[in-house]
């Protein structure tokens, strides 16, 4: 029997960030939802995803004709590893609210089938035997529903993984005498981590730095908080709870309960709070995001797949920056406000809450960001962290062009 993780229908509800990744690509905690699914069930798990992503992120099963389709937006954990392994072929697990978790099927199968979304009216075709996920009033069950989620129960998620990826393991010291710490039990140092005249506070929550990550001179940090493989909260930074920082990314100013994807930016002064960023984005120097209306009722931000605006039901809400999108300095961000991929936001005033993919412009309007200038600019950035822009990202990337053409 082989593992396959899927994306269900509800992956339209996490655009901007899966126009370029499948859901089971999204950073949740310390580390994305693959990751921890390939710690419980194994790496050799097959990747389904839609096809024009299938080049990047897919992978196709060998000769196996027994399978476990495993919903990768559910977040893993031991209660739900047994249940799913537990799963006779022909069955069908699903939560107390009716959600699909995993279902297993004996299949002779065609590629077709791995590079597509796994719908409920199909899974409803395959006349399986329902199984009722037993309750465990223990271990909550996580799930992303939209892309608030990914800020909003990131705190929780990142305790779960602090645990399992530091068990039995020993934090490299610090030996840093201007560095303050506060509950050093909860600070965990990957090989090659560098912390120098910092404040690391770990009372509410633990605190890990990855493999070669770097906490500069005179942050102030306050768990829980994951930083990730070789990224740098730089000088003077102020990074409150429930954040992530993820591989590769340069963060200063002030940061609160924020998720950024990997290789991103915000390097400079401005304020940025229950946001997400995606990849290869960056914040010019004082960029801004309001995450609180002055009249404190919920937050409305538009939802791409509806294409419509819908209540949060959040007081908190920040900015959802789909990737390689980029602002300028100064820059203004509403309440709520979504960015597709490519956008290129400058000037002044505060720009619209929806962003469309490829713009160019601010406040007083927009324009189509041209391909060929936009792949010039990704080539530039990318070279920047070593990354070579491939033909694989290129046919993607345009792909997402055409489909938000409109």
């Amino acid at each position: 029997m082989q593992f396959v993780l899927y994306e269900d229908e509800s992956r339209n509800n996490f655009l901007p960030f899966t126009y370029t990744r499948p859901v089971y690509e999204l950073r949740v905690g310390i580390d994305t939802l693959r990751e921890k699914w390939e710690y419980f069930l194994g790496k050799n798990s097959v990747l389904s995803c839609e096809k024009h992503l299938f080049p990047l992120f897919g992978k196709l099963p060998g000769d196996e004709t027994d399978f476990t389709f495993v919903n990768s937006r559910f977040i893993p954990n031991i209660f739900l590893e047994k249940n799913i392994r537990s799963l006779k072929s022909g069955e069908l697990l699903v939560t107390s609210e009716n959600e699909v978790l995993a279902f297993r099927i004996k299949l002779n199968h065609s590629k077709e089938i791995f590079q597509s979304v796994i719908t409920r009216s199909f899974i409803n075709r395959l006349n399986l035997k329902t199984i009722f996920l037993k309750n465990n009033k223990n271990i909550p069950i996580l799930k992303l529903l939209s892309c608030p989620d990914i800020f909003r129960i990131n705190g929780a998620v990142l305790r779960e993984d602090y645990k399992r990826i530091v068990k039995k393991r020993k934090s490299q010291s610090i030996k840093d005498k201007h560095t303050i710490l506060y509950n050093r039990s909860q600070i965990f140092l990957e090989k090659g981590a560098v912390v120098r005249a910092a404040i690391l506070n770990a009372e509410n929550g633990p605190i890990y730095l990855g493999n070669g990550s770097v906490v500069e001179e005179g942050s102030v940090i306050r768990g829980p908080f994951a930083l990730g493989e070789k990224a740098h909260v730089l000088m003077g930074a102020k990074i409150r709870g429930d954040s992530t920082i993820g591989p590769g990314c340069k963060v200063g100013g002030e940061v609160s309960n924020s998720v950024f994807f990997s290789n991103s930016n915000k390097a400079h002064d401005g304020f940025i709070g229950n946001s997400v960023v995606g990849e290869w984005c960056n914040l010019g120097a004082g960029t801004t995001i309001s995450n609180l209306k002055n009249n404190y009722s919920t937050i409305k931000r538009w939802d791409i797949a509806t294409n419509k605006f819908v209540d949060s039901g959040l007081q908190f809400c920040g900015l959802m920056m789909g990737d390689h999108s980029k602002s300028g300095i100064q820059t203004m961000f509403n309440t709520g406000t979504v960015t597709g991929v490519g956008a290129n936001i400058f000037g002044a005033g505060f720009p619209p809450k929806y962003i469309p993919s490829f713009s160019w412009g601010g406040a007083e309007g927009f324009e189509t960001f041209k391909p060929e200038k936009f792949l010039e600019l990704a080539k530039k950035v990318m070279e920047r962290r070593s990354v070579t822009l491939r033909k694989e990202h290129v046919d993607l990337l345009m792909h997402v062009f055409k489909m938000t053409n409109d």
